[in-house]
């Protein structure tokens, strides 16, 4: 799964992309490791991987990830090829979520593509052009259900009376996700589209040092303009965070944090809010020689998250032996846990839950 940096030139999505990749920021070892120039892997902080490894004292311990995608800065015209247009629409199709980067500062240094700071225009900026390459989407499978709803086809005219809509929505600035559709036709009918807009979206606003906790006039602005679209907003200090980043040890990056009024990296949080954005969520296993985070779709039953593992393990499923993680804290190791009674057995209908701390029975 895969979260797309966007923006306007000059906003700092580079620098917040090289600042994820120093992931040194987030934790004493958390890595990151970077698949192309613009693509990198970065792991979820979460503390509870860190509580389990302080319990079993494993060899290993491995976090659950998130793959971010660093995409070039859109211009208007985007829609139309302008600048990198293409290549930017491209990328921006193969992700899954959607984070938009917002200049919420004033620095005369950095210059702003538009000449003043305006982080409302630029939002808008790069919605319309979004908008306007979904309605092209829009007016081409159009095209064919048209002719296909003449003909007296049921599904064609319901699938006109949704297209239509849309069109509509786009046409007047609305985003796809923002369009009221009900959820059985917005399965059937718009995602199998694949629009731009309907990606679920979180708005960053970059801020400078002074307002890293608080916020400021344009973050307020933002977060009235989005209101409306069940969207994200987190603030975050980006070449703050870049310049924490640059210190040496775990304990200096932490006191600066504190100096600031931060209790961990703006970053952290950005990441897990991306993982969140994506409907991902976590389970553990935990060992000797491993303790690990397993990414997992929300909803995911028992023998689809031991597919995670391994494909055998969703084939050849028996059950689930599950701890929940609260318990295993509480008790403080697998034995405790089992002496309680509190270890459950579960069959290939248990969705699993997030945190859960499971071992797998399997036959193949």
């Amino acid at each position: 799964m895969k979260a797309g940096i966007v923006g306007l030139p000059n906003v700092g999505k580079s620098t917040l992309f090289n600042c994820l990749s120093n992931a040194k920021a987030q934790s004493a070892n958390f890595p990151f490791c970077t698949i192309e120039p613009n693509i990198g892997v970065v792991n979820v902080p979460d503390a509870r991987l860190q509580k389990l490894e302080g319990l079993v004292n494993p060899e290993k311990v491995i976090p659950a990830t998130v793959e971010i995608v660093d995409i070039a800065g859109l211009v208007k015209g985007a829609s139309k090829g302008e600048g990198l247009g293409n290549q930017f629409l491209g990328n921006i199709r193969e992700t899954d979520a959607i984070l938009h980067v917002l200049r919420c500062f004033d620095n005369d240094n950095i210059v702003h593509v538009d000449g003043s700071v305006d982080p409302i225009r630029d939002k808008e900026t790069i919605d319309m052009e979004l908008q306007l390459k979904d309605l092209e989407t829009v007016e081409k499978k159009l095209d064919k259900v048209k002719r296909a709803a003449k003909t007296g086809n049921k599904d064609a005219q319901k699938e006109e009376t949704v297209l239509l809509r849309l069109k509509e929505g786009l046409e007047s600035g609305t985003s796809v996700r923002a369009i009221a559709i009900d959820e059985d036709a917005r399965a059937e009918y718009v995602r199998p589209l694949q629009f731009i807009t309907d990606k679920p979206v979180m708005y960053v606003c970059n801020v400078d040092e002074g307002a890293a906790v608080d916020g400021n006039v344009y973050v307020d602005t933002v977060k009235k303009a989005v209101a409306g679209e069940n969207a994200e907003v987190v603030v975050l200090a980006v070449g703050t965070e870049a310049d924490i980043t640059e210190l040496d040890t775990y304990e200096e990056r932490q006191l600066f944090l504190e100096d600031l009024g931060l209790s961990e990296p703006g970053s952290a949080k950005l990441i897990r809010g991306a993982y969140a954005l994506l409907q991902l969520e976590t389970y553990f296993t935990a060992g000797e020689k491993e303790v690990r985070a397993w990414t997992i779709p929300v909803g995911a039953t028992a023998p689809q998250a031991a597919g995670v593992i391994h494909t055998d393990f969703e084939k050849g499923f028996i059950r689930a032996e599950v701890i929940s993680y609260h318990d295993y804290e509480n008790y403080g190791s697998e034995t405790k846990v089992k002496e309680a009674g509190k270890m459950r057995v579960e069959g290939k209908d248990y969705v699993v839950q997030d945190g859960d701390v499971m071992h797998f029975r399997f036959n193949v």
